[in-house]
């Protein structure tokens, strides 16, 4: 997968679901949005037990922008027939941070390898042709530590930046793990370091 601007990603704003049919088979794809692979874990199970009834449950996700993360199974069919063909379809359209599951309900006709390419290819661009595509920040997080007088100045340059609040704890002393757009990353550390009694560190 290239990624000629790593300061951004496209990925889809939410799930979507589509079905594809062939002699009796039916190949339900689910396409939806993750940032690691337990939010897969647990959308995969789910999904295998709301389909508890069907032969397989195949799948295909990336996550990240640096092309490494990534996972495929068949699930039981054909080596290379099932997710081999999903994850094509998610790097033809130069997505990351995406999970497709197909679950597949026999219908008694075998469809051979280039008939199961097919199926689960079709499935997956059927479901990927009704996601809304969204163009995303890459975010890098950051933990801050500061003293809470300067709260309001934090806030400013974590609103300016369009920075995301992961977590935070406001006592005296506060802690804040942020994330941080990575177009803007310089500026914001240049501002947040410049603030008196904050100590910054990369996640």
């Amino acid at each position: 997968m290239t990624n000629p601007d790593n300061n951004f990603y496209q990925s889809i704003e939410e799930e979507s679901v589509a079905e594809f049919k062939d002699r009796g088979s039916r190949f339900i794809a689910y396409a939806f949005p993750i940032s690691s692979a337990d939010d897969f874990k647990k959308r995969r199970t789910q999904l295998k037990e709301e389909h508890a009834k069907a032969v397989h449950h195949c799948f295909a996700y990336r996550i990240g922008i640096d092309g490494n993360n990534f996972r495929s199974s068949d699930d039981g069919e054909p080596s290379g027939t099932a997710g081999k063909p999903i994850l094509g379809q998610i790097d033809s359209k130069g997505l990351t941070n995406i999970a497709i599951v197909v679950v597949r309900y026999f219908g008694g006709t075998l469809l051979g390898v280039p008939g199961l390419i097919n199926a689960y290819k079709t499935a997956t661009s059927f479901a990927l042709q009704t996601s809304s595509i969204v163009r995303k920040p890459v975010l890098v997080n950051y933990r801050l530590q500061f003293d809470y007088m300067i709260l309001n100045e934090v806030m400013r340059i974590i609103k300016r930046h369009e920075c995301v609040v992961i977590r935070q704890d406001l006592q005296l002393f506060c802690l804040m793990e942020i994330a941080i757009p990575k177009s803007g990353l310089e500026l914001c550390l240049l501002q947040l370091r410049n603030l008196k009694s904050m100590e910054l560190s990369a996640i």
